[in-house]
């Protein structure tokens, strides 16, 4: 899961800075301020795009859909989503400054809307309102429903007609150096306090910063699940403890019989000791190969890419063996320490 969570953070993008502002009637700031800003920190940022979410529909002759994402965007926003086209163009400034209604579609809306027919040059109404489609993206999530191909990109300007809102509230920066993103956001928490004056006007957040809130999340339910494997662990040893005890028990005449033939303490306790190791080994590579098998299986029904780990695997099966050899000591201790007199006797 921890995996799969940091491929999805990466496939955003953990180069990137997401600014939200809040623009009051005296206090605001506008996609010119923050290309500014981009102008004066282009040692620290590669570019920069406004943002506008759109809510709405999607429609093409009968066919309609309400699942897909429509943004509005900038010309740079193809290197802020790393996106490639399949074919076409992206928007691109001309269409921004004349507010065109040209917009660029994902694989899914492509093929759920028309059909493997080639939308380009076609219309799209999106909210009731006419779009020239001038290219489409390439598959990036399987052309899935809901996915990331399922998507449309137009120009932030004409985004804002759509939203009838010509405030733009929100930006994504991509820095050139991931190593200086906690100075990048401070340069940029810098400038927006210039404008703002009130740190609740404004949220300067990193995919990255997230990703970490994410892993410690992950991290948490790691110690939980260890915390009750522990207490597995710990039945599953007394166990191993209760069948030493009643092998020795069994045995004792046969312990008797070897220290009367010369057989030295350490030699019980050696015997019996790799005797438990050996049990609860066997019973180690058992759930091994039962726990990968389900790892694999239930990973391809929920979709994720779960495959069990070499370095785990070798881990598990030392805390197996090392299980039995702790907590077959004792019992192996008492069989050394038999006296070959009275475990003669024994029946």
């Amino acid at each position: 899961m921890t995996d799969y969570i940091s491929d999805s953070f990466s496939d955003l993008g953990t180069d990137q800075i997401s600014v939200s502002v809040t623009n009051t009637s005296t206090r605001s700031i506008d996609p010119d301020d923050m290309y500014a800003i981009l102008e004066e920190n282009d040692d620290l940022f590669t570019t920069m795009s406004p943002t506008v979410t759109v809510g709405g529909q999607l429609k093409n002759g009968s066919e309609t859909s309400s699942t897909a994402s429509i943004r509005g965007v900038s010309e740079d926003y193809m290197t802020v989503g790393a996106y490639t086209l399949s074919s076409g163009r992206f928007i691109q400034y001309s269409d921004i400054l004349s507010r065109q209604k040209v917009c660029v579609i994902g694989s899914y809306v492509a093929q759920s809307l028309y059909f493997g027919e080639s939308p380009l040059g076609q219309t799209l109404k999106i909210n009731g309102e006419a779009y020239t489609i001038v290219g489409v993206l390439e598959e990036k999530a399987d052309s899935e429903e809901g996915s990331s191909d399922d998507c449309v990109f137009l120009p932030y300007s004409s985004a804002t007609k759509l939203t009838r809102s010509a405030d733009i509230s929100s930006y994504t920066f991509i820095v050139r150096d991931t190593n200086t993103m906690e100075y990048c956001k401070s340069i940029l928490k810098n400038d927006l306090f210039e404008v703002f004056r009130d740190e609740d006007l404004y949220d300067v957040t990193s995919l990255s910063e997230m990703l970490e809130m994410v892993e410690s999340m992950t991290g948490t339910m790691t110690l939980l699940l260890v915390g009750i494997a522990a207490i597995s662990l710990l039945v599953a040893g007394i166990g191993i403890m209760n069948i030493m005890l009643v092998s020795v028990t069994e045995r004792t005449r046969e312990i008797g019989i070897r220290k009367s033939l010369g057989a030295k303490q350490h030699t019980i306790l050696q015997q019996f000791v790799i005797e438990a190791g050996v049990t609860s080994a066997i019973g180690g590579i058992l759930g091994i190969l039962l726990g990968s098998t389900l790892t694999i299986s239930l990973g391809g029904l929920i979709g994720l890419e779960a495959m069990p780990s070499l370095q785990w695997i070798t881990i598990s099966f030392c805390i197996s063996a090392g299980i039995g050899i702790v907590f077959g000591y004792m019992p192996a201790r008492r069989a050394a320490k038999l006296n070959p007199i009275d475990a003669l006797r024994s029946e």
